[in-house]
């Protein structure tokens, strides 16, 4: 069999979009579920610092690499700054909501300090790792419009252009990550990926549901029914984090690559149903 390769014909393309800038966005924008619209804020408001953090993992090892890799980086880069300055906007709508992140902030913080001191490997490996988190919930946010069913336009539109470019730069952080290890052991290389993946699952799944927690709180919603629900929504409906378990665990098998599973076709999916809410660029 093949090995599985990010394939040939892949074109990375920065969007330049703007959403929401302006737009009335209700605190529970999404369906008026308090529970669903806590995951995406939550969500969103790690995303600034935590695709800082991305480029700069991924930017460490581009001297060197192949050219057609340096240009899937480079573009790689593009798209990310483009979707902290989106989520940044989305954020401040949160804000606007009268939500207090700054519990949220100070856990991103608290994570991203542990690579300091670190050698850059490591902090590759977590990219490699978190980008297959974003690629996998960018699949299933496209493939099942239930996700995001009843949720404001602009915000829709948002997630579903970050979902597209998600799923579009998928490999270039796995591909830069074997090119650094090309001299390592095959085994060693799985090792570290794998156990970095464990500890990246934890905390992202406890951070979230810190985030969610804190944002329900300030909307008078605690105590173990909250919990219950919150578990629900992940593991039972919608049910995203269920969904993509199958996805998560191929990251551990020999031959992983994450376009081993060629879903392109939902680029096309969400760019049609997001065009008609891009606001124009300002001059």
């Amino acid at each position: 069999m093949p090995k599985a390769t990010t394939p040939a014909d892949l074109a990375i393309t920065p969007r330049d979009r703007r959403f929401g800038r302006g737009a009335a966005i209700r605190r529970w924008w999404l369906n008026d579920d308090p529970y669903a619209t806590a995951f995406y804020n939550a969500l969103s408001v790690t995303f600034p610092k935590g695709e800082g953090f991305f480029v700069d993992s991924v930017r460490r090892f581009r001297e060197g690499t192949p050219p057609r890799l340096e240009r899937e980086i480079n573009a790689f880069i593009k798209q990310e700054v483009l979707h902290t300055r989106e989520h940044l906007a989305f954020n401040r709508h949160v804000a606007d909501q009268g939500y207090d992140v700054t519990l949220l902030d100070r856990d991103v913080d608290a994570a991203l300090a542990l690579t300091k001191g670190r050698p850059p490997i490591g902090a590759l490996a977590a990219t490699t790792a978190l980008e297959h988190f974003t690629a996998m919930l960018a699949h299933e946010l496209i493939a099942n419009p239930r996700h995001l069913a009843g949720a404001e336009e602009q915000a829709r539109a948002l997630w579903l252009w970050h979902a597209a470019e998600e799923i579009e730069h998928k490999g270039v952080a796995y591909d830069t990550w074997l090119h650094a290890t090309r001299d390592w052991p095959r085994f060693t290389r799985w090792r570290i990926k794998s156990l970095v993946m464990l500890v990246t699952t934890w905390r992202f799944f406890h951070g979230r549901a810190r985030g969610m927690a804190e944002l329900l709180r300030q909307d008078g919603i605690t105590g173990p029914r909250a919990w219950a629900r919150m578990a629900w929504y992940a593991f039972g409906n919608p049910g995203m984090a269920r969904k993509v378990a199958g996805v998560w665990f191929a990251y551990f098998l020999p031959g992983f690559h994450p376009w081993k599973h060629d879903d392109r076709a939902l680029i096309a999916l969400a760019e049609s149903d997001y065009e008609a809410a891009v606001l124009p660029r300002a001059a």
